[in-house]
């Protein structure tokens, strides 16, 4: 696997303009002794990818079952962006996009909107279940036989 170096005992640290804002560094977060190393950092490589991908395929299953699946999978890229650069962009981008969308959904606005189309589908929805009851009572739609 190739770091980005042609030192062996060194790894690439990539600066853009987001990490010069932030102040920190893209690049592998592993302690300076397992860097030092090339066997060890690809054997630490290895290991967070491993770990990682279990946190992400667990959390793609809790999208179909219970669980926090969105925030496990962010938790899996996490971990993946302890030691791969593009990990650490798509995390960036993931953030800059929630902090956006976090402050339009300030926007009075988009409140506004937002509370009209609720409204909207909160009366639709007692609609249908009114006319439900109305047309045929408290039976469920299917039968239960014991």
């Amino acid at each position: 696997m190739n770091t980005g170096s042609d030192d062996a005992g060194s790894t690439a640290v990539v600066e853009d303009g987001a990490a010069k804002k932030s102040g920190r560094a893209l690049g592998s977060r592993a302690p300076r002794f397992v860097r030092r190393s090339r066997a060890l950092h690809l054997s630490w490589q290895v290991g967070v990818f491993v770990v990682g991908l279990a946190v992400v395929v667990a959390g793609v299953l809790m999208l179909a079952l219970p669980g926090p699946g969105w925030l496990v999978i962010f938790a899996g890229m996490a971990i993946w962006s302890t030691e791969f650069v593009w990990a650490q962009l798509v995390l960036r981008w993931t953030r800059r996009k929630v902090t956006e969308a976090a402050q339009r959904a300030l926007d009075p606005k988009v409140r506004r909107r937002n509370l009209i189309l609720t409204s909207v589908a909160v009366v639709i929805g007692a609609a249908l279940c009114a006319l439900y009851l109305w047309r045929f009572g408290l039976t469920p739609p299917w039968r239960i036989t014991w």
